[in-house]
């Protein structure tokens, strides 16, 4: 006899969430252990419970359906069906990668079809090869949709930290990991490629000083010209950055004209 599938929804909307939850209570091999009506809460459901499927709502305040896929650890990840109002870009990465999700309301027949390719998937140990294909199309998506962040969540320990982007003083790239650095002088590294991040930044409050490094133009306390035109940049947090010759221009016309 199969077992059942153990399933947790987040949903930061009660109504949806109760309809949701209501739904599958009328499906006899789903066992419903928790409920979150945010993302915070989901990444700490997911990770003490270790369900077997997770229906994310995309669209949450402060941290979304993305984000919490973002933030999960990979050996607690179980499999993801996305729940959103509809939304072309969601589709078509979610399609892409052969990622489930459902549109709002969810309809009691499709949501039998996801909870059945659920359960195939368990059964031939798909599991890694579900969360490779989550991971692409939340890459797919936020490239193909990117939205402009005023907060980015942050993993410490068994905490989430959000950080206001316009406390963010400067972001370092090194290999696959972002280290951001605030106005207060906190440390913060997530994994997360710059050029992605860039993209859902506004674009007149950092500057690039180089490949791997941006700083918030508010927070520039010193700019130094250095001989052959370059300069050494100075914020207020007393970091310092050298730019490189090609930025230096970008700085020069940006920054140094009236």
């Amino acid at each position: 006899m199969t077992s059942k599938l153990r399933v947790v929804i987040a949903d930061d909307e009660r109504p949806a969430r109760s309809f949701l939850a209501a739904t599958l209570r009328t499906f006899p091999d789903v066992h419903l252990i928790g409920e979150a009506e945010n993302g915070t809460e989901a990444v700490r459901l997911i990770e003490e419970q270790r369900p077997d499927l997770a229906f994310l709502d995309l669209q949450m305040p402060e941290l979304d359906g993305i984000g919490v896929v973002r933030l999960l650890k990979k050996n607690r990840m179980p499999l993801i069906a996305f729940v959103t109002a509809y939304d072309q870009y969601a589709v078509r990465a979610f399609e892409l990668n052969a990622v489930d999700y459902l549109l709002k309301p969810v309809e009691s027949i499709r949501l039998r079809e996801t909870l059945d390719r659920a359960q195939e998937r368990l059964e031939q140990k798909e599991l890694l090869a579900s969360v490779d294909r989550v991971k692409a199309a939340v890459d797919e998506y936020e490239s193909s949709a990117p939205q402009k962040l005023d907060r980015i969540p942050v993993r410490r320990r068994d905490e989430i930290i959000l950080v206001p982007v316009h406390e963010i003083a400067s972001m370092v790239a090194e290999g696959e990991l972002l280290h951001i650095r605030t106005i207060q002088n906190e440390k913060h590294t997530i994994g997360y490629r710059l050029r992605d991040l860039l993209t859902r930044m506004n674009p007149n409050q950092f500057v690039r000083l180089g490949r791997g490094t941006i700083v918030n133009v508010d927070v520039i306390r010193r700019i130094v010209p250095l001989p052959g035109g370059t300069y050494t940049v100075l914020l207020n947090n007393n970091q310092e950055f050298k730019v490189s010759r090609i930025q230096s221009r970008i700085i020069r016309d940006r920054l140094l004209r009236l």
